[in-house]
């Protein structure tokens, strides 16, 4: 869209006089406040950066700070995790070794295998029967112990003579 633009006139020219001087004004100023402000800014820009420097060294101590909280935190929970998880995973190997051993019990059963328990239960039938010949020998030690005596040294000798030939052979 094209406007027309229109003569101005004299009377238009002096009424916009006292809007530019103001305009120009109103420039003027802005530019000098900026030139003041960056003067300023030159002559505290040292102290400024200093004290941002300060300000960020402390906020970095302080993020560091509720960093290393935050790792530890998560650290122990970590920890706590592993070991409630190792405390798990060794009763289940509890079970599972006892499963196992159930088994094969069992299987070694079938087989006829004596178990534990079956061969402390000979060896318990046999202490006793030991016991019980040694009471009965020593009931009867009158004259068939004296008869009984050469009869097992002469059998316990031609035992280490046969044994003895043997290596030789």
């Amino acid at each position: 869209m094209v406007k027309k633009l229109r003569k101005t006139t004299t009377a238009d020219k002096t009424a916009g006089a006292p809007l530019s001087g103001t305009v120009k004004e109103s420039a003027q100023q802005i530019w000098l406040a900026g030139l003041g402000a960056f003067a300023k800014a030159q002559e505290e820009g040292g102290k400024v950066f200093e004290a941002l420097v300060k300000e960020g060294t402390s906020i970095q101590r302080k993020t560091q700070a509720a960093a290393e909280e935050k790792i530890s935190e998560a650290t122990n929970r970590m920890a706590n995790m592993a070991t409630d998880i190792s405390s798990k995973a060794s009763g289940q190997w509890d079970k599972l070794e006892n499963i196992f051993e159930e088994r094969v019990s069992k299987a070694l059963n079938k087989l006829g295998v004596p178990s534990a328990k079956d061969i402390d239960v000979l060896i318990a039938r046999i202490e006793e029967l030991n016991r019980n010949v040694a009471r009965l020998s020593a009931k009867s030690e009158g004259g068939v112990r004296a008869r009984a005596k050469p009869a097992v040294k002469a059998a316990a000798k031609p035992a280490v003579k046969r044994a003895s030939a043997r290596k030789s052979a």
